[in-house]
């Protein structure tokens, strides 16, 4: 798969959200991490 270069805005902000959902995993936040992981879903849907 090749990425376009207007795709690659989106790849780094869906890669920021799956950090984030991380660290909320790490940090025992439950919820913070599911939105962040949600986040991260829909801007893949979206973007690719």
């Amino acid at each position: 798969m090749k990425i376009k270069p207007e795709q690659i805005l989106p790849l780094v902000l869906i890669i920021i959200n799956v950090l984030a959902a991380i660290v909320c995993f790490i940090r025992k936040d439950i919820r913070g991490g599911v939105y962040w992981l949600a986040a991260a879903i829909l801007n893949l849907v979206v973007a690719f």
